[in-house]
């Protein structure tokens, strides 16, 4: 195989810290908000089947995120939570709009590669949030993925974010149309 341009590199290191660290690092702010063990079964049940076991391990960062945004009393960031946060911005509402954008934006990027500006802009703003939300330990997993030497399952990797990306549009639509309806339901009550 040929090894990745920097370009494909940048796609790649991008892809695992939003699919990797980040999805941890919304967990642990998820979990600071809704304890575990202080959801009542029956709230439980309303999100997993009854066959599951109550974990918030088994939800990606956009539920999470949905869940956080409608069910919690987290401030927004001035633009909303559908854009980028300005750079001053770093309360949880800022971070979690932020870590949204940058999935997105992955998401429904067209091309495997990722020129080095926007890498390195992406990287800096989505590890600070990671620090914030998640800690110390996981803003050093972020530097070490950052220099990280890649191997030879890079392209296999690719193909897999190729094919998890259509997953997460599909996630993605599913998402705004239960935000559509919870916001409908809350306009009717």
């Amino acid at each position: 195989m040929a090894p990745l341009s920097e370009e494909e590199e940048n796609y790649v290191r991008l892809a695992l810290l939003l699919k990797g660290v980040t999805p941890r690092a919304v967990r642990t702010y998820f979990d600071r908000e809704f304890p575990p063990t202080d959801l009542p079964s029956a709230q439980w049940n309303l999100l997993i089947p009854r066959n599951g076991v109550p974990d918030s391990k088994t939800f990606d960062v956009t539920l999470m995120i949905c869940l956080i945004r409608n069910l919690t009393s987290i401030n927004p960031p001035v633009n909303g939570f559908d854009s980028l946060p300005l750079p001053g911005e770093t309360t949880p509402g800022s971070d979690l709009a932020r870590i949204k954008y940058y999935r997105n934006k992955l998401a429904h990027h067209d091309s495997n590669t990722i020129d080095s500006a926007y890498f390195h802009t992406a990287w800096t703003d989505i590890s600070k949030a990671v620090r914030r939300m998640g800690g110390q330990t996981m803003y050093q997993e972020c530097q070490e993925l950052k220099v990280k030497m890649l191997d030879g399952s890079n392209q296999e990797i690719m193909l897999e974010i190729k094919q998890s990306n259509e997953e997460t549009k599909e996630l993605r639509q599913t998402m705004d149309n239960l935000e559509s309806d919870h916001a409908n339901t809350k306009g009717i009550l």
